[in-house]
């Protein structure tokens, strides 16, 4: 490959790095076409988009991001497979439930995912069960709002309980 043929990848990857705010560096190879397939309609139904790098490619565009993933770094050797979604433990999740059928790949090297770095298999658990930014958000509203519905619910029943002994008295007088 020329250097500058080189160049526009490196370009390309950055780009689609700068897209995603969740990298999961993956290991695919012993995936026959039929699984491999598979995988990757299951990534495009879950909205993660799989690229298969050169490590040296990916780490220059590692390197020309804004983003710090220098603790990616020592995980590119061998083959690479990215995952890259934006939403922190879709890969994750997809990973464990190809697994299912799949035996032990494809295998977790280390992952980016909101601003953290998370190196190894056995991290595969813990990011599967991280909530989304949008995931936090919902909660925290949730729990703001749950004192304010009690409150609006007491005042509703206490209202209409005493229009119901209003009305009851005001029928015993007739």
């Amino acid at each position: 490959m020329k250097k500058e043929d080189k160049s526009i990848v490196i370009e390309k990857i950055g780009n689609t790095l700068a897209e995603y705010s969740a990298v999961y560096l993956t290991q695919t190879a012993g995936l026959d076409a039929a699984k491999t397939s598979a995988l990757r309609r299951a990534c495009f139904k879950d909205d993660i988009k799989m690229l298969c790098v050169k490590n040296t490619l990916l780490k220059k565009a590692f390197e020309g991001s804004d983003v710090d993933y220098s603790g990616l770094y020592d995980l590119l050797h061998g083959e690479t497979t990215l995952l890259l979604s934006n939403t922190g433990n879709a890969p994750a999740k997809l990973i464990k439930k190809f697994r299912q059928k799949n035996d032990t790949l494809p295998m977790l090297k280390g992952a980016f995912v909101e601003e953290s770095v998370y190196v190894g298999e056995e991290q595969l658990d813990t990011l599967s069960h991280i909530k989304s930014k949008n995931e936090l958000i919902a909660d925290v509203i949730a729990l703001l709002q749950s004192p304010a519905k009690n409150v609006v619910s007491a005042l509703t029943s206490g209202a209409t309980k005493l229009h119901g002994i209003l009305e009851t008295l005001s029928n015993k007088e007739n």
